[in-house]
């Protein structure tokens, strides 16, 4: 799944995800984290070139909206929820009239008159606090795919109707926050593989880390244990990736690192960044923070933004088609070759030929 074979080929799991495939470690207790939202100055959103087709006051009430999320602790994924909600439900307007469904419905998240008073919901900031109330009631609603989650706090007679703003929320939220930069600074990831390996392995022995058959955690233990066995190595940029990715999400499941160690010859075959140069330099992820991923929901996309600022330039992604299809196509940098995989876990690949590296301060070695 690379540049090397154009990015058209599909990298398939040898077994699917979770039908008769064992296990390769325990339960373990699910925990997850999350990066804290940014506050957006909004003297600057009011002076901001045109975003997506938005400026001037409907950025300023982006800003509102972006803002009383961070105040009540949500995440990036969240303002842009909060804000792809807004787009959908009023252009980003503080809009003085309802319609025939609501009459009584105001503001910028046509609330009803249930909601609050009028002057409440009229204002940006108490608007989206409301807003933001009941979506952090929603079970599981970072799981959940953007339009599913605000359709189940509006209640639109389309669950899927907010879907074709996600995009312009996106761009709007990364533009005024510069994207999730500070998220991934809170990382503290070492430089040294073995003591990556050794940090992995604590996880993969108390079962917040696990794989499927064939084993790929082994190539992890084995790098952690001093052992250097014959195709069977990890780039350490993918032991980093694998490293931000538990420290983001708590728990991680890994179904692919090294396929010429496994003798497995499947989707991109030799050419895949699983297996070119002595393999190992891509990992594929089925499950994150204890759920199992389609590459298009929400957690997928929080590794994906969370990645893009410290990958090393030319990086890549699969599942862009099982993205787009549902509507949550995501702008990257870094991680700048996306392409189509099956939409039963999320591929990361460095450039297997190439040795840039990642694009923060890593620490030291652990004594």
């Amino acid at each position: 799944m690379n540049k090397w074979i154009g990015g058209t080929l599909v990298v398939l799991l040898l077994v699917f995800l979770f039908a008769g495939a064992a296990l390769i470690g325990g339960g373990g207790p699910q925990t997850s984290s999350a990066c804290a939202a940014t506050a957006v100055n909004v003297q600057t959103a009011s002076a901001h070139t045109s975003i997506d087709g938005y400026s001037g006051d409907q950025l300023v009430n982006a800003t509102a909206i972006m803002n009383a999320g961070a105040a009540l602790g949500v995440n990036t994924q969240g303002q842009e929820i909060g804000v792809m909600t807004a787009m959908g439900e009023s252009t980003l307007e503080n809009i003085t009239y309802g319609d025939a469904a609501g009459p009584d419905s105001r503001g910028l998240f046509q609330q009803r008159d249930t909601w609050g008073t009028l002057a409440q919901r009229m204002d940006p900031t108490q608007a989206a606090t409301f807003f933001f109330q009941r979506l952090l009631k929603v079970p599981n609603w970072q799981s959940m795919a953007p339009s599913l989650a605000a359709h189940a706090v509006q209640i639109n007679a389309d669950p899927n109707h907010y879907t074709k703003y996600f995009a312009a929320a996106q761009a709007v939220v990364t533009a005024l926050t510069g994207g999730q930069a500070a998220c991934a600074s809170t990382v503290s990831v070492s430089g040294d593989a073995q003591d990556l390996a050794q940090n992995l392995v604590k996880g993969i022995d108390n079962g917040t880390i696990t794989g499927l058959a064939p084993d790929h955690l082994k190539e992890i233990r084995w790098i952690a244990e001093g052992q250097t066995v014959p195709n069977c190595g990890i780039d350490t940029r993918i032991l980093q990736v694998i490293t931000v990715a538990y420290q983001t999400f708590g728990k991680i499941g890994i179904s692919d690192i090294n396929r010429k160690c496994t003798g497995q010859i499947a989707g991109a075959g030799t050419a895949s960044a699983h297996y070119v140069n002595g393999g190992g330099h891509a990992v594929d992820f089925y499950s994150l923070g204890g759920v199992v991923t389609n590459g298009w929901d929400a957690n997928a996309i929080k590794l994906l933004r969370t990645l893009d600022p410290i990958m090393a330039a030319d990086s890549g992604t699969g599942q862009a088609d099982c993205r787009a299809t549902h509507g949550d196509p995501v702008r990257l940098t870094n991680i700048s070759r996306q392409f189509a995989d099956t939409c039963n876990h999320v591929h990361i690949e460095v450039d297997p030929m190439g040795n840039e590296p990642m694009k923060f301060n890593v620490t030291a070695a652990s004594s």
